[in-house]
């Protein structure tokens, strides 16, 4: 199952911020919840270490363990080094892009765009977050979702970071991304060790 719950308490748990709204709480507080959260020690052990990076990438891209699961499988089975491939393979799903491109503030934001029907992708509405896009497909906002108050902020660049993903060419005026590329990891700015999740399945 995917984590309905706060999401800066998750972050807290990961012990780094997952989202952008949580770096400011994670600056005041950067201890794991709970009344026990600056007294709970943390196991060491290799599995442990592991485990804890599969749950942060997990929670960073609002997955349930069999997508997660399911993902490295396919990563696996790709030619190239399998945790760049696994990073890659994530990029490249419709919510990932929809966040990276700016489009919306968060991956859960994202995942509600699409579910209700906002999103479309070469021009046709599709409403599955997992939905694999492809070199060259474009996304967009559907036409009379245009006005909705999210997607005014976003053809303002509001939720853009600071530098466009090199993989994407997004226009936020006209509310358009065009994947030009698959990701490379170097151009991902996810901030965990993907080699520890792939010895985590590798056991």
């Amino acid at each position: 199952m995917r984590y309905t719950g706060p999401k800066v308490r998750l972050s807290r748990r990961a012990g780094t911020p997952l989202t952008r709204k949580a770096v400011s709480y994670f600056e005041k507080r950067p201890y794991p919840p709970g009344e026990h959260g600056r007294r709970v020690r943390r196991s060491t052990s290799d599995y442990a270490v592991r485990q804890a990076e599969k749950q942060k990438l997990r929670w960073y891209y609002d997955l349930s363990e069999k997508q997660l699961a399911r993902s490295y499988e396919t990563a696996r089975k790709r030619p190239g080094r399998t945790g760049e491939e696994l990073i890659a393979e994530l990029e490249t799903r419709l919510v990932s892009i929809v966040l990276r491109s700016g489009l919306a503030p968060s991956i859960y934001a994202a995942r509600q765009y699409i579910n209700h029907g906002h999103i479309t992708v070469d021009g046709k509405k599709v409403d599955i977050p997992s939905y694999q896009v492809k070199s060259g497909q474009v996304i967009g906002v559907r036409e009379k979702s245009r006005q909705m108050v999210p997607f005014v902020e976003a053809s303002e660049g509001v939720h853009a970071d600071d530098k466009t993903a090199g993989y994407l060419a997004v226009s936020h005026k006209d509310l358009r991304v065009a994947v030009v590329d698959r990701p490379k990891r170097e151009q991902v700015p996810v901030p965990f060790d993907e080699q520890l999740v792939v010895e985590y399945y590798a056991r």
